[in-house]
């Protein structure tokens, strides 16, 4: 009988706690109703707008948020409007169609049972948190097999999947606020990263078309996640690498051609939705919210008690020191990370609003979290000193504590969802027993 891998095992034991989670936060009492709600809400909207209303300028918002599902004091409009007067979805369809199969069995249980059939009740809301748990597994499975491409060994891979759901906002989003885009896009970044990976060490054509998808979606999802392909220098491993892997794509320019074709049919979708809405297949969607490249907030984003990524889930910290372990013998692939992680973070924090609203931690990492893990992946599996190992190891236990714990506190407004100070994080910090 062939013996499961324990990564393997880290990877259910991980689901199953985190559906048991789910469960408890979500599917009791009234708690379910608080799954669609703030930037959820237009995510989502794509869904019952197109098979129950048949409305994609959402005139049926308007009741819904009267109170039957949404809390009336905290209103939310996820609604722009043309210059001529019709409402339109400012956010991008791609969660919405990573949910469709999902929310197609909710509305089939809502259809032929006791439950509305309005697109927001208990099946479709239940329906949404199976989406999340799914595209989270699927997105830790393709992590693992990217782990072992590098051939990391089973006790790093275990951590590192361990890590990755405990020791970060990702726990966060997969449970608590499943209908916003991060667990999506964290899902097809993962399967992005494997299937790339791929490509440059094999350079077969059906990666090309795989990535070439998988791209469109993550950019249908949210377009700011297209800087994942900044990543390829890392994931190539060497310059040499690198430039063969292209040389082979323009050889092979046809097949480069179809994955382009593919990638626009896939985003083709929001421009069809952008035209039954406004009339224009093209708008700009965000209205007045831009990006403001001459003024980043780099070092707030990174460590500031508002938001700071390092600093409310340190996980991500130890994963970036993960270059000077593996400096020495792959500097490579070491200072690709590097420029990988500069110009991601100078990109996202030059938004209008670089601590992106309510949040816990900076939550637009979440979507690059494998690019990350692979990082932590690749420098524990390089630790050859006993000491250091398990001097890696309680840091990576100790961290996915203080992630829960302050995780726990978010949830119930210990640190605030965004007006955090240096006063306000250390009179609470670590500490639960206010929650009690």
């Amino acid at each position: 009988m062939k013996r499961i891998p324990l990564s393997k095992w880290a990877l259910v034991l991980t689901m199953l706690i985190m559906v048991l989670v789910s469960n408890n936060l979500k599917w009791s009492s009234d708690y379910w109703k608080g799954t669609i709600c703030s930037d959820a809400k237009g995510y989502y909207a794509y869904l019952p707008a197109t098979f129950v209303y048949g409305d994609q300028n959402y005139g049926f918002y308007d009741e819904l948020e009267k109170g039957k599902y949404f809390d009336i004091h905290f209103y939310f409009d996820y609604r722009f409007q043309s210059a001529d007067g019709r409402n339109y979805n400012k956010y991008f369809c791609g969660t919405a169609v990573a949910i469709t199969p999902f929310y197609l069995g909710g509305h089939a249980i809502a259809t032929l049972s006791d439950y509305e059939a309005d697109g927001y009740s208990f099946p479709y809301v239940v329906s949404v948190t199976l989406a999340a748990l799914f595209y989270l597994f699927v997105g830790l499975l393709f992590l693992l097999k990217t782990l072992t491409l590098y051939e990391v060994n089973e006790r790093a891979k275990s951590l590192v999947i361990l890590a990755a759901c405990f020791g970060t906002n990702l726990f966060y989003y997969a449970i608590v606020e499943p209908g916003l885009s991060h667990i999506y896009s964290f899902a097809f970044v993962s399967m992005f990263v494997y299937f790339a990976k791929r490509y440059l060490t094999s350079h077969q054509k059906k990666y090309i078309l795989l990535s070439a998808a998988l791209l469109g979606m993550i950019v249908l999802i949210r377009p700011v996640n297209g800087l994942i392909i900044l990543s390829l220098p890392f994931l190539a491993g060497s310059f040499a690498q690198l430039k063969l892997a292209f040389q082979k794509l323009f050889e092979g320019w046809r097949i480069a051609l179809v994955g382009i074709g593919i990638g626009i049919l896939i985003l083709s979708i929001q421009l069809i939705i952008y035209k039954l809405s406004t009339g224009h297949f093209f708008i700009y969607s965000y209205g007045t919210d831009r990006f403001y490249f001459w003024h980043p907030h780099m070092i707030d984003m990174l460590f500031s008690y508002k938001k700071g990524l390092f600093l409310y889930t340190p996980i991500y910290f130890i994963a970036f020191l993960g270059m000077c372990v593996i400096w020495r013998k792959r500097k490579f692939e070491a200072l690709a990370f590097f420029g990988f992680f500069l110009l991601l973070t100078c990109v996202l924090s030059s938004w209008w609003m670089w601590y992106y609203g309510g949040s816990f931690s900076s939550r637009v990492y979440v979507e690059y979290l494998p690019v990350f893990m692979l990082l932590l992946g690749i420098s524990l599996d390089s630790i050859r000193q006993r000491w250091a190992k398990i001097a890696a190891i309680s840091t990576i236990f100790l961290l996915i504590g203080i992630c829960q714990i302050q995780t726990y506190q978010y949830r119930y407004g210990e640190i605030h969802w965004s007006e955090m100070t240096k006063d306000r994080y250390w009179n609470v910090f670590l500490r639960i027993d206010r929650l009690m």
